[in-house]
């Protein structure tokens, strides 16, 4: 069996899908992707294809230790977000060919089924309080918001006290049937952080995320030790070397490498076993397609320390397309009480409704983050 053809196609609301051909017409499908870059992955991914064409797709460890070193500069988002879809549609060759799902090649189960959680946009209580008793009606307990807007590198007590406001409006509405984690964004300083933990924990939440950017990953053993909200990052790192470091100094109670920017399959096995020896929980990063939640799937039902996955059924990026748009098999994504079950079918357990890709990818959009600027006309980050 040899690769033959990758053909990548970008569809909304922010996605990019890989398909993978064979000489066998076993095809793999991948979702390589920056969300705002995904011109730039592309072309990535098709700087990749000499060293795939012709090539035997299941040596993926050989074709994936070929794409990482053989170019002499490595890593980042950009390299590693096109060889995690490449990696993707890969295991789906394999599978495919074997007749079995990814996770029996990674082992098999050990978990029956695995806890999801939902997105909740909005940034006024009222809206969110009602979007989450409409997740509710769906069986989801467990959702993640935005823990604030943009937030000077020293702000006022005024925003800290909106954005403690919020979550308190949220808990009081619901009291402990629901947890719920906050998404920092990066948005927070480092001294703002301090500040935002310890007002926040009365309300319990279950995780803080990104609570600072990755680059001051200094800053979590620090915070840690000042706050008993575990503290949660990892979208923004891209190879088992960064989070090496990061596992060393400490900090983090929850890891969330992204199946579709961090290596892939391959390199995210890696990751969470890492992690679990660091006694670390796993909860990977996905607010995009199917295929990229299959990848995560497949990686979920093989680690024992993971503890949640995260889904886009829904979520308030979706303009334009949701999910299961783009798949065929859509009750293997059916959720029970927030739970997903394993995926049967073989390699990612997939299967992509292609001529509805084909037809979006012709009139797709460039999703682009808003910019957003202080009161002062800086920067502020988003």
């Amino acid at each position: 069996m040899q690769i033959t053809k990758l053909t990548t196609y970008r569809i909304p609301p922010r996605w990019m899908l890989l398909k993978i051909e064979t000489d066998v017409g076993i095809t793999g499908w991948g979702e390589p992707v920056i969300e705002g870059r995904a011109r730039t992955v592309e072309t990535a991914v098709q700087e990749f294809a000499p060293n795939l064409i012709g090539k035997d797709p299941s040596r993926i460890n050989d074709l994936w230790q070929e794409m990482y070193r053989g170019g002499f500069y490595r890593g980042g988002a950009i390299l590693m977000s096109a060889i995690a879809g490449i990696d993707q549609a890969l295991w789906d060759i394999k599978g495919k060919a074997l007749g079995v799902p990814v996770y029996e090649l990674l082992g098999g189960l050990v978990r029956d089924k695995m806890k999801t959680y939902s997105w909740v946009g909005g940034d006024r209580p009222a809206d969110v309080i009602a979007s989450i008793r409409k997740l509710r009606e769906l069986g989801f307990d467990t959702f993640k918001m935005n823990g604030t807007e943009e937030l000077a590198m020293i702000d006022s007590s005024i925003a800290i006290d909106a954005a403690v406001g919020r979550v308190a409006e949220i808990r009081a509405a619901f009291g402990n049937e629901i947890e719920f984690g906050l998404d920092f964004h990066g948005r927070v300083s480092a001294p703002m952080a301090k500040v935002l933990l310890r007002e926040l924990e009365p309300y319990r939440p279950l995780f803080v995320e990104e609570p600072v950017l990755a680059e001051n990953a200094e800053y979590y053993p620090r915070l840690a030790n000042s706050t008993c909200i575990p503290l949660a990052a990892g979208e923004r790192m891209y190879s088992r070397y960064e989070f090496k470091r990061v596992f060393e100094q400490g900090g983090l109670s929850i890891v969330q490498p992204d199946l579709s920017h961090a290596g892939g399959i391959t390199e995210c096995v890696k990751i969470a076993a890492m992690a679990e020896a660091y006694d670390i929980a796993l909860a990977p990063h996905c607010p995009l397609g199917p295929v990229a939640l299959a990848s995560c799937l497949q990686v979920d039902f093989v680690s024992h320390n993971a503890v949640l996955q995260e889904q886009s059924m829904g979520i308030h990026y979706n303009q334009g397309a949701e999910l299961l748009d783009y798949v065929v098999n859509r009750e293997d994504f059916a959720l029970e009480n927030g739970y997903i079950k394993p995926f049967t079918k073989p390699g990612l357990g997939v299967e992509v409704d292609e001529q509805r890709v084909i037809e979006a990818s012709k009139n797709a959009a460039d999703w682009r983050n808003p910019v957003w600027r202080h009161a002062d006309g800086s920067i502020a980050e988003w």
